[in-house]
């Protein structure tokens, strides 16, 4: 029986699935988390072998010792992972300590973390990206910004999300922003991309090949919706864009990318920038080798009427998977902030989209900053149907 380390498996909440549909294939799955045993999910504890809890994920010695303890007590970890941006640095840092080979090590961690190290290898397979400049001083930027032109955008090198990124428009902006960065943290900046976002998101086998494809856009900047305390949208596509699968599937051949579910950013540009390419054309932003955050992974089930759970799990037990995808739609996430006033209060909402609204609740609050405080997913055949979801979601007073 293979051994399966899960860190993390309570968060997101929705993870439990990912543990359920292992153990269903056979897996020994064994949890490490910071929360009581008897405050799991009754699901989770019911998909786990054993479960390990620690103080705090943080400290890496009593998480190397929760390993430690499940190799002598069920033999070698086939593997280990979290499936969560925040701690790919430490899953490698585990592999590499316990000889685990499946996954990435440490000495991948600057090509797949690191903004400015990961736009080599978008180059390498001819996909434009930004221009940049890692932050300096003052003169330095400036000689950056007076190539580029305002505004730039700022935001760590090595970073989760859109936390402490921000658009420049001019000079004092600069000048404040680094007068109140945060010491010790290298910030990447880079010329401003006039785009949408469009994912391509995939469980990706052991030779590099896709078994499950889709992508979602995100028509407001997440960056913007962070720094406003904006509603938040974005969905699920019924088809992935061809542009945006063939650069996704050559992003996976350069990245070296194996038995991973994956979550990749490209900026699809709305007007022409000399720089990067015409009106349309796709531009890199960002790999993420972990799944699209959040209940990501359900809006694509409702998308696609299919379980990408089963499929990620299948890949890691057999190396493929007989799931496949059924009626196709666009499965629409809405996240509206709390202290808007809205036309449609949450019943009326409910009322007038009860046969397409799949899920409603609260946003956790460590997610809140980019999805909002009360979310709906909601699944439409067209795009028009959704977009009147969106206005009737949105509408306030």
């Amino acid at each position: 029986m293979k051994n399966f380390v899960f860190i993390s498996p309570n968060f997101p909440v929705n993870y439990w699935h990912f543990c359920r549909e292992l153990t269903n294939n056979g897996l020994n799955v064994l949890g490490i988390g910071d929360q009581p045993y008897d405050e799991l999910l009754p699901d989770l504890r019911a998909s786990l072998h054993e479960y390990y809890k620690v103080s705090s994920l943080e400290n890496y010695d009593e998480v190397y010792r929760a390993v430690a303890y499940f190799i002598f007590k069920y033999g070698r970890i086939d593997f280990l992972e979290s499936n969560n941006e925040y701690w790919l640095e430490r899953d490698a840092r585990l592999r590499d300590d316990f000889n685990i080979n499946s996954g990435f090590r440490s000495v991948d961690i600057p090509r797949i973390k690191y903004k400015s190290k990961m736009k080599e290898y978008y180059q390498k397979v001819g996909i434009p990206t930004a221009r940049y400049h890692l932050v300096d001083s003052f003169e330095g930027c400036k000689a950056f910004i007076d190539e580029v032109g305002y505004p730039v955008v700022v935001k760590p090198d090595n970073g989760v999300g859109a936390s402490h990124t921000y658009r420049l428009t001019n000079d004092d902006d600069l000048r404040a922003f680094l007068a109140e960065r945060e010491e010790n943290v290298s910030y990447i900046m880079e010329e401003y991309v006039f785009a949408e976002v469009n994912s391509y998101d995939a469980v990706i086998d052991s030779n590099g090949n896709p078994l499950f494809e889709t992508g979602n856009v995100t028509p407001i900047s997440i960056m913007d919706i962070v720094n406003t305390g904006d509603n938040s949208i974005y969905y699920i596509v019924k088809e992935l864009a061809d542009d945006v699968r063939a650069a996704g599937r050559a992003t996976v051949k350069s990245f070296g990318v194996r038995s991973r579910f994956v979550h990749f950013e490209f900026f699809r540009l709305t007007q022409d920038q000399p720089s990067l390419g015409k009106k349309g054309q796709v531009v890199a932003l960002e790999v993420n080798m972990r799944p699209c955050g959040g209940i990501s992974p359900d809006m694509m089930n409702y998308a696609n009427s299919t379980d990408v759970y089963k499929i990620w799990a299948d890949m890691i037990a057999f190396d493929h998977s007989g799931k496949g995808v059924g009626e196709r739609g666009y499965c629409a996430f809405c996240g509206r902030r709390d202290g808007h006033r809205f036309v449609l209060d949450h019943d009326a909402l409910m009322a007038k989209y009860a046969g397409a609204i799949r899920v409603a609740g609260r946003v956790p609050d460590a997610l809140s900053g980019a999805m909002g405080n009360q979310m709906y997913l909601a699944v439409f055949p067209t795009k028009e149907a959704m977009d009147d979801f969106y206005a009737d979601a949105l509408k306030e007073y």
